[in-house]
């Protein structure tokens, strides 16, 4: 998991190699979280970090709340709302972030892992790598964090609007959420531009309008 980032340092000359995922790009609901990890050295780091996706909840947690206390890790994380997402489509919010948590770190990495398809006005060399999360140990750090922080703020979603099942389906376009967005229609967290969400939409009936005083 680390060879990337071994044949990132030859060229370097001691700078660091950051990581970058996201978390949320394919959910009807919620936000994008975007995360950018610098590990400490190899040889002092060993979390089995691996794709988000192939971990359980609970390994996530785990594997999250090591990584925060770990000495010399560096990360960041970015969100963008739906509202956001809406305003820029998905693809170009999840580009910003990656963008911003680069530029947010407390040390500006000499280069960088970054998971999927190029990443257009990038602001450090890069590497991109579909699938990198499977690849690169940065990378899987940074798409645990990512993927935690998410889950969390999905929770205090789902206490706002319990009706959509937030908690369990992560904003994802479930069974159970899908009937929910026809029976209640959208909440200020649905991603409008969404083709599922935008069905709902249309698909709500017609309020009929009373005048005062009729």
């Amino acid at each position: 998991m680390f060879r990337f980032e071994r044949q990132a340092s030859l060229t370097l000359n001691g700078g660091c190699v950051a990581g970058v995922d996201e978390a949320g790009r394919g959910p009807l609901a919620g936000p994008l979280v975007a995360a950018a990890v610098i590990l400490p050295p190899e040889n002092s780091f060993s979390l089995p970090v691996a794709d988000s996706k192939t971990l359980t909840a609970k390994q996530r947690e785990f594997l999250s709340a090591a990584m925060r206390n770990t000495p010399g890790l560096r990360f960041v994380l970015a969100e963008r709302s739906a509202a956001r997402i809406d305003q820029i489509n998905i693809l170009e919010a999840t580009h910003e972030a990656m963008r911003e948590c680069i530029m947010n770190l407390d040390i500006l990495p000499a280069f960088a892992l970054v998971d999927g398809l190029k990443v257009r006005n990038f602001p450090v060399p890069a590497q991109f790598l579909v699938k990198g999360d499977s690849l690169s140990a940065s990378i899987a750090a940074a798409s645990i964090l990512a993927k935690t922080w998410r889950d969390q703020l999905m929770l205090e979603l789902d206490r706002l609007y319990p009706a959509y099942g937030f908690s369990r389906n992560k904003g994802y376009g479930t069974r159970e959420h899908l009937i929910a967005l026809q029976k209640h229609g959208p909440c200020p967290e649905h991603r409008r531009s969404f083709a599922p969400v935008a069905r709902s939409l249309a698909a709500l009936p017609e309020q009929l309008y009373l005048p005062f005083g009729g």
